[in-house]
């Protein structure tokens, strides 16, 4: 039977194209124990199961770890620079703050993967138009990295540069003033596209004016290219708030920010959530003379990603 069970998986298995010897195949136990009886050995799929087991058959799913582009050359560097960065702050009582964007979401009676425990079908639109939504709402989050508390902004307008800029002034004036009353500077890590593209220089020319209205220094260091899986916010915040939410249907934005408050973890994990409903308009550019005249300081070390915003004095 064991031969059978060996051919019938060399037959209706694929290599993995990334890995050599990896290999996998999409039949059921049950289609598998129906070959083996089509070969003169019956197997149930109890049989089976233990087959697969023991030639290292394991139901796995896909795991998005592959980078697509090329590895940048001082992605090591930049992860060095970014840890010591963090601990230098850390260990000076100076908030560390992680932050991106999380997708658009649409609202109204739409489908939202996730299982709820409900006493009839729960029934929602079978197309996914944005013609048929009442809105968006636009999740831009914080973590803060030393106290394990997150904050999320919801936005019905756009995600643009003044928006991300906005968030942060947010998150600063409700809750990091009180819990960092001393704090001078701030560490401001993320990844180098989207609203915070490390590229473009609008989002400079708001960070500056942030840094002005707080009379806070704003260091920001970016991940590499390919590299924002490694934002503590995507591992230490995101997949909580994601799991909070599932399978519930965003009707309103009041809605998704009582869903979205409701995340916790074991490892107390605490979530605020607030609303920005300003307009903000998109394809800004910076003003006129802010290029030449701008007072963003870079480092020396790989400026494009290290640099900071010091507020005017007076």
């Amino acid at each position: 039977m064991e031969q059978n069970f060996l051919d019938v998986l060399r037959d209706h298995t694929a290599g993995d194209p990334m890995r050599e010897g990896v290999k996998w195949t999409n039949l059921t136990r049950r289609e598998i124990s129906q070959r083996l009886a089509e070969r003169g050995t019956p197997g149930g799929q109890g049989v089976v199961k233990q087959l697969l087991k023991r030639h290292g058959y394991v139901k796995r799913k896909a795991q998005k770890v592959k980078a697509m582009g090329p590895r940048h050359p001082d992605r090591n560097a930049q992860f060095e620079n970014i840890a010591r960065l963090k601990q230098e702050y850390l260990e000076a009582g100076e908030p560390v703050v992680s932050m991106d964007a999380k997708k658009k979401e649409l609202l109204g009676n739409f489908y939202r993967d996730g299982k709820l425990y409900t006493q009839e079908a729960l029934e929602v639109f079978d197309h996914d138009f944005p013609s048929a939504a009442s809105g968006a709402v636009f999740p831009h989050g914080l973590y803060d990295m030393g106290l394990n508390r997150g904050h999320i902004n919801l936005g019905t307008s756009h995600e643009t540069s003044r928006f991300a800029c906005d968030s942060i002034e947010r998150w600063w004036q409700q809750h990091g003033r009180n819990q960092y009353p001393r704090a001078t500077r701030l560490l401001l890590l993320c990844d180098g596209g989207g609203s915070n593209n490390a590229s473009r220089y609008v989002f400079k020319e708001e960070l500056q004016k942030l840094a002005d209205r707080l009379g806070l220094e704003i260091r920001v260091a970016h991940y590499p290219p390919y590299c924002s899986k490694y934002n503590p916010i995507e591992h230490r915040l995101f997949p909580h708030v994601t799991r909070a939410c599932q399978g519930m249907v965003f009707h309103t934005v009041q809605v998704v920010k009582e869903l979205m408050e409701k995340t916790k973890t074991r490892t107390g994990l605490e979530v605020t959530v607030d609303i920005l409903d300003k307009t903000y308009e998109i394809g800004r550019k910076c003003a006129k003379g802010f290029k030449k005249n701008m007072k963003i300081v870079f480092d020396s070390f790989l400026p494009k990603w290290n640099y900071r915003a010091i507020p005017a004095v007076g």
